[in-house]
């Protein structure tokens, strides 16, 4: 997803979609896509019908591409790592 795509599907320019993302919530467009990513992360990895997904498929679904990218945006986002999460 892009700053690009998302202002197309809710018909807002982009520098207005980035004023309304920046200013009331202090964060830039991947911040804000990350912590939305990282939070449905969260809610798969305590869904006990999803207990069987692996932590790529997991990645995947939510819309990382890396593994690294997930991990540091997860760790930012929670202020757990990934371990710490699914051990608590």
């Amino acid at each position: 997803m892009t700053i690009q795509e998302l202002s197309k599907q809710v018909n807002i320019q982009v520098r207005d979609l980035s004023i309304l993302i920046n200013h009331p919530i202090n964060q830039h467009f991947f911040d804000f896509i990350n912590a939305y990513r990282s939070q449905k992360a969260m809610k798969i990895l305590k869904n006990p019908l999803k207990s069987k997904l692996t932590i790529l498929e997991i990645l995947y679904e939510v819309g990382f591409n890396s593994k690294s990218s997930f991990n540091t945006a997860f760790k930012k986002h929670t202020n757990k790592t990934l371990t710490e999460f699914i051990n608590h």
